[in-house]
């Protein structure tokens, strides 16, 4: 039997929108990244991006179990000495609703130019309204 190897401009792509409303960020996340990587298609490989592309809607309303919401720290580093930034997931929501999804997703991709591309495929937006219903998304239940 031989391997199917699909270019990657030739992959058939597909729309998937994702409500977060309610949800767990991990699920959503673990969720995304498996339809970015294109691990439910038959001609998944991992060294070639035939994902998806995921919308996830009402990303401010996914929530966090226990009392992550308080506790919660994100933090990176400037380059420069004593540069480490933290900010909590409250003020992290209160300011960029999208990012602890998106923060999320991309830990669970891969590390490098691959992953990159990879994150390029998945658009994230606060409220309900996104401007990609031209490509009629498919709706996901996580």
């Amino acid at each position: 039997m031989k391997t199917l190897f699909v270019k990657e401009h030739e992959a058939p792509r597909s729309w998937f929108v994702i409500d977060a409303q309610d949800k767990p960020i991990g699920r959503i996340a673990a969720k995304a990244a498996s339809m970015l990587r294109g691990k439910h298609k038959v001609t998944y490989a991992p060294n070639q991006e035939t994902g998806d592309y995921i919308v996830i809607i009402n990303a401010e309303k996914a929530v966090l179990s226990g009392t992550k919401t308080e506790d919660k720290m994100y933090r990176h580093h400037t380059g420069f000495v004593g540069g480490l930034r933290s900010v909590s997931y409250a003020k992290l929501l209160e300011r960029h609703p999208s990012d602890p999804i998106l923060l999320a997703i991309k830990g669970m991709l891969p590390k490098g130019p691959l992953g990159r591309k990879m994150l390029t495929n998945v658009k994230v937006y606060a409220g309900t309204d996104h401007p990609h219903a031209a490509q009629n998304p498919q709706a996901v239940e996580v």
